[in-house]
């Protein structure tokens, strides 16, 4: 199940940057607002040290990585909702995204000009968001008046969209954004189909220089952080300008170069990892001499429902799955010694998959 994820923020704030390292791409990165007029699309592989693990005991031929879709969304600013710096084309492109990586500016720097004029993270977060709201309000206004015709003749379907319609707006009005203000499974529910932006999951990214990438105390990364912790959002610190230094380099030398800056990884696996986790999403594993392949899945989903991942015919037609963790096979080194040992469990129908699990469906269509 693919996911992707939009990257935002003001102009000149990093986020081409980012998005080259990302993906290794090469999209326009230039010091003046809206170089990036259509979306930049990119690919960026979700670090997990597992599937080595697990190719390092079971040969294949072929590894596959889960991943994640990734669109650089050009600069917005003040007035973007109302069709400024061409706001309402790229506001658009929002819409289609399941996560929304906010890149905040936190460095310091004569020769990139601020929109703004000053660093300012919490006044840039509240201009973007802002801008957000008021296209929701715009989104929401046009739902409410196509429903209420059909609650008209006493449509209860109707009626319940429309409640939670005005539950969104009220929130809106009062300057709140939807994945605050309405937690209501049902109200969610009904609120699904008009993709509304403040709804999406949000990680910020402090993207700071150098200098600032071990300062604990940078009062730019503590504002951002805060404000994080207090609205519910993750936060990433990355430095643009070193993650873009590691993708030039070959995998041999990241290590080394990563050491030299006092890096265990670089940051953006953290910043991948946790687009993952705020989704809510978990991985499980197929393992065979042909591909070793990571899978992406929501937590909570059942044995049919994962299968259905690979092939809807096996979720169709889903007899049992066989099930083993990675810790069975570094146990036993290989799958048929596990099997020997009797540690592979056969599940069936109501099994909840859990991350990390091993598994060979058997069904029959």
């Amino acid at each position: 199940m693919p996911l992707s994820a939009g990257l935002v923020g003001l102009p000149n704030v990093g986020k081409s940057t980012i998005f080259n390292a990302l993906t290794s791409a090469k999209a326009a990165a230039e010091n003046y607002p809206f170089c990036t007029i259509d979306p930049n699309h990119g690919v960026i592989t979700v670090p997990d040290h597992r599937l080595r693990k697990i190719t390092e005991l079971c040969p294949t031929k072929k590894v596959v990585p889960t991943y994640i879709e990734v669109v650089d969304i050009a600069g917005l600013v003040k007035g973007a909702s109302q069709g400024d710096g061409l706001g309402n084309q790229f506001l658009g492109h929002i819409k289609n995204v399941d996560a929304i990586i906010h890149v905040v500016r936190c460095f310091e720097n004569d020769d990139i000009v601020h929109v703004e004029k000053s660093i300012d993270p919490i006044r840039d977060i509240n201009i973007i968001e802002t801008e957000l709201m008021l296209k929701d309000m715009e989104t929401v206004d046009n739902g409410i008046k196509r429903v209420q015709k059909n609650t008209k003749s006493g449509d209860k379907e109707a009626k319940a969209k429309l409640a939670a319609f005005e539950k969104a707006k009220q929130a809106l009005d009062a300057g709140k954004l939807i994945r605050n203000a309405i937690t209501d499974e049902k109200d969610l529910k009904e609120l699904y189909e008009l993709f509304l932006l403040t709804s999406k999951s949000i990680i910020y990214v402090a993207n700071v220089d150098e200098t600032a990438l071990a300062d604990k105390n940078n009062k730019h990364v503590k504002a951002l952080r805060d404000h994080a912790v207090s609205s519910g959002a993750a936060c990433v610190t990355i430095c643009g300008k070193i993650e873009a230094e590691i993708a030039e380099l070959a995998e041999s030398e990241r290590g080394e170069f990563l050491a030299s800056i006092g890096l265990e990884e670089p940051g953006l696996n953290v910043l991948t990892r946790t687009v993952y986790d705020i989704l809510g999403l978990a991985t499980f594993f197929t393992a065979g001499p042909d591909e070793n392949r990571a899978w992406t899945i929501k937590k909570g989903f059942t044995a049919p429902q994962a299968a259905g991942v690979i092939h809807s015919d096996f979720e169709r037609g889903f007899i049992c799955a066989d099930v083993y963790t990675l810790s069975d096979l570094e146990n036993y080194k290989k799958e048929s010694a596990i099997r020997a040992a009797g540690k592979i469990r056969q599940e069936g129908k109501e099994y909840v998959v859990q991350d990390g699990d091993i598994m060979f469906f058997k069904f029959n269509v």
